[in-house]
């Protein structure tokens, strides 16, 4: 335990984080450094800041998009700091060009994360340009300087990924996989003793946002990185190994649900289920020691005693089917065998995943055979689509009008009081208007809380710290941790930004008090302005989206489902449509989730059928669940099936039933609540070791779980 502390603060110094961190840092810093060695610290500065502006556009993935982007961005921000640069005389010129820039770049989000962070990075130089007034010579030359600082911090980026290509996917695939291992500890928890079952299906939903989230992040990087698909060479076999067995292991984690209840209510008397949790947990830690070594360069291990504790847990199932009584029922004891031979795949995949770390083997690895362009997202950059989202049924383009509306009241508000830097107001409306009201308010705490409490933390250490070398090292280690955290934790980002701008301030020599509160009160404005706007001005509400999402879900689940009976009717089935499937589920059940989650977010007027969204996504969980259940009998059990032909009727009247549900989300029906459900012939009493039996009840609570979302999506009217 003595040793978690130092694990963790290890795991982030090699993280993706603190790498972005150190790289922007160094990108910002040394041409403020060079030029303040010659006297020229203002030409250094406004280096400095071009680097600023195309370091928002850096973010993780392939290089190839990561380099465009950047050049892209050089472009538009030596155009754009020009033409306002030659503008900003005028008072009304400059409103009109922010709110005709504001909206153009903010429709940029149709195109995907990237193409958003363009358009910020552009109006962050246009925020920053608009008070700096000069003569227009000296405008070109500080567009000459903006578009020099962007290309040696595109250059500084792409030379640490070519030094070390394989890097960045190392740590997303790192941070995938702890995803991962706290999705199995928040699983153990069920079989804790007293569970909450609410509370940790709420957690193990959320959970499954960030795997799938982190899980996107590593196709994108990997799939799309040429040294790894086109150019076959050990490493980027290891890691392209390593991913697809942690897909396929996270598949066996999701298909470890049953009912927890009941299996608490026969067992909980013999003190076997705190077993079950603490072997998952034990996988977890494993699952951790994978994550450390990709990053670290190490070899992991399994965690203390993993395998004796597997072997005593299969012993006292075998104990419990000997000697068993009435008090334990069949399927009771069918539910913790499987669970066991569950958890002993997933050990035997760990223990896999752990062989590919061997420096011998992994120079034998031999590739798999994958079609990796059917697992990237393309996202389309044709004009057509912004045409087509010119209008007030695109979300989209509500909240680009709205960022252009506030950015225009945060300007006026800024011209009037005459702040002596009043641009903070926009740039704090900037980064706090996001498209959806839950996301802008969420960000809105987050920044006032970070600027609060750095604004004094800075103050303190101006205060009672003169020596210019401790100010210094001070500067460096904010510079770091705000750049650090921006991704991974917006408060402490904030936390760190505010105190780096005091001490940044104060070695320019213009004040240090004085800026620390201008930052609050203009942080409150500003933060103020874009959550009444984000309320008021052609607001964006989660409950729009469900209709669409839970249909996207049912939709996937079916795929899902078709394509797992493929798997026992076919002997030759394609196993990549089957994997595209099990894809599109983890999407749909993420999308949905992470809206479900912003709602509360939201006003109590606007949080529509929370109650009855809640169950539908638990009753998704537990269907794909199921159906990951029921494929891995057939692809880790080798179990078949002597007369499938006698499940057809169930596995129809499954898609029937699924069919009509989304049918009726669409285009709500009445009266149709006689669907019957299938039942099997010839039920035969359960039986612990019939393959034919323990198929067909899961292809019964497969339809069972069919019919409770046909019979929720008939009571819903959205």
């Amino acid at each position: 335990m003595f040793n978690q502390p130092i694990r963790n603060i290890q795991d982030f110094l090699l993280s993706t984080y603190f790498a972005d961190g150190l790289r922007i840092t160094i990108g910002v810093l040394c041409p403020s450094l060079l030029l303040a060695q010659f006297g020229m610290l203002q030409y250094g500065m406004t280096l400095s800041l071009g680097a600023l502006c195309i370091s928002v556009v850096d973010s993780p993935g392939p290089i190839v998009h990561r380099r465009n982007a950047m050049l892209i961005t050089t472009v538009l921000i030596s155009v754009i700091s020009i033409i306002v640069g030659l503008t900003n005389k005028s008072i009304i010129v400059t409103g009109t060009l922010l709110v005709i820039c504001s909206f153009i770049f903010s429709m940029l989000s149709i195109y995907g994360d990237r193409a958003a962070s363009i358009g910020i990075s552009v109006l962050l130089i246009m925020v920053l340009s608009i008070d700096d007034i000069r003569p227009w010579r000296e405008v070109l030359f500080y567009a000459l300087l903006i578009f020099v600082g962007s290309i040696w911090y595109t250059l500084l980026s792409y030379f640490v990924y070519r030094l070390r290509p394989y890097r960045l996917v190392q740590q997303i695939l790192s941070d995938s996989i702890l995803q991962v291992s706290e999705f199995l500890r928040a699983k153990a928890k069920f079989y804790h003793e007293n569970a909450d079952y609410e509370k940790n299906y709420a957690e193990l939903l959320q959970l499954q946002v960030h795997v799938h989230e982190k899980q996107d992040e590593v196709r994108e990087v990997l799939f799309r990185t040429r040294e790894i698909v086109r150019e076959s060479t050990p490493e980027g076999r290891f890691l392209l190994l390593v991913f697809v067995d942690m897909v396929d292991l996270f598949e066996q984690v999701m298909s470890t649900y049953y009912n927890y209840k009941q299996l608490h209510e026969q067992f909980d008397s013999i003190g076997i289920l705190p077993q079950y949790e603490d072997v998952i947990n034990k996988i977890a830690t494993s699952l951790d020691e994978i994550s450390f070594a990709l990053k670290s360069g190490g070899t992991p291990t399994l965690a203390h005693n993993l395998v004796d504790d597997v072997a005593k847990l299969k012993e006292e199932i075998t104990k419990l089917e000997v000697n068993s009584d009435e008090k334990y029922t069949t399927l009771g004891l069918i539910a913790l065998k499987n669970i066991e031979v569950n958890i002993e795949n997933i050990v035997s995949r760990v223990k896999t995943i752990n062989g590919y770390f061997n420096k011998k083997e992994k120079k034998n690895l031999k590739s798999r055979d994958i079609d990796v362009d059917k697992f990237v997202t393309r996202q389309s950059t044709d004009v057509k689509l912004l045409l087509d989202n010119l209008t007030f049924s695109s979300s989209t383009f509500r909240h680009s009008l709205r960022v252009a509306i506030v950015m225009l009241i945060g300007f006026v508000v800024a011209k009037s009081l005459n702040f002596e830097h009043s641009y903070w107001i926009l740039l704090t409306i900037l980064v706090i208007s996001k498209p959806g009201f839950s996301l802008t308010k969420e960000r809105n705490i987050q920044r006032l809380i970070g600027t609060i409490v750095g604004a004094f933390i800075g103050m303190g250490i101006l205060m009672y710290i003169n020596d210019k070398n401790t100010l210094f090292v001070i500067l460096l280690i904010c510079m770091i941790g705000s750049y650090s955290f921006q991704r991974k934790n917006y408060v402490v980002s904030v936390l760190f930004m505010t105190p780096y701008i005091l001490v940044l301030f104060d070695f320019l020599g213009m004040g240090s008090m004085s800026i620390a509160r201008e930052r609050i009160y203009d942080t409150l404005i500003g933060s103020g302005i874009a959550l009444l706007a984000s309320y008021s001005l052609f607001p964006n509400w989660e409950h729009e989206k469900l209709k669409q999402a839970m249909m996207d879900i049912i939709k996937a689940n079916s795929n899902y489902f078709k394509e797992v009976t493929l798997l026992y009717f076919e002997q030759t089935h394609n196993l990549t449509n089957y994997k595209l499937a099990r894809k599109s589920v983890y999407v749909s059940t993420s999308n949905l989730a992470s809206l479900f989650q912003r709602m509360f977010s939201e006003p109590k007027s606007k949080q529509m059928h929370i109650k009855e969204l809640h169950q539908f996504t638990v009753l998704n969980h537990l269907l794909s669940s199921y159906i990951a259940t029921l494929s891995l009998y057939k692809k880790e059990h080798q179990f078949v099936h002597s007369n499938f032909e006698e499940l057809k009727p169930v596995s129809e009247n499954t898609l029937y039933l699924l069919n009509l549900s989304s049918e009726n989300l669409l285009i709500h029906q009445e009266n149709i609540s006689n669907v019957p459900l299938i039942r099997r012939k010839n039920i035969a009493e359960p039986n612990i070791e019939d393959e034919n039996m323990i198929i067909a009840e899961q292809f019964d609570s497969i339809q069972k779980v069919a019919y409770d979302i046909f019979k929720l999506a008939e009571k819903l009217k959205i």
